[in-house]
């Protein structure tokens, strides 16, 4: 699977935005490692292609907004495709 062009922190809009329709699967899948107790390192290099021991605090700060989001899509963001 190609790696899809990231920012290195997700939004923080209290709306759902363009990235994160276009990052919806990048979001499923840190769910699904998260919910698996994946390592984070293995996760983050994996998912977004950083190597955390070459950059630390980038790769976790990627990581964590990243997860963020996808769990403010699950709990709130959701609500904006149930609209008509």
């Amino acid at each position: 699977m190609a790696i899809t062009a990231f920012n290195d922190q997700a939004p923080d809009a209290p709306c759902v935005t363009e990235y994160d329709e276009r990052h919806h699967r990048t979001y499923w899948r840190l769910l699904d490692a998260a919910a698996e107790k994946a390592d984070w390192c293995e996760a983050v290099r994996i998912i977004f292609g950083i190597d955390p021991a070459a950059e630390p605090e980038r790769a976790r700060l990627v990581y964590d907004s990243h997860l963020a989001r996808a769990r403010w899509m699950t709990e709130t963001g959701y609500r904006h495709y149930l609209r008509s």
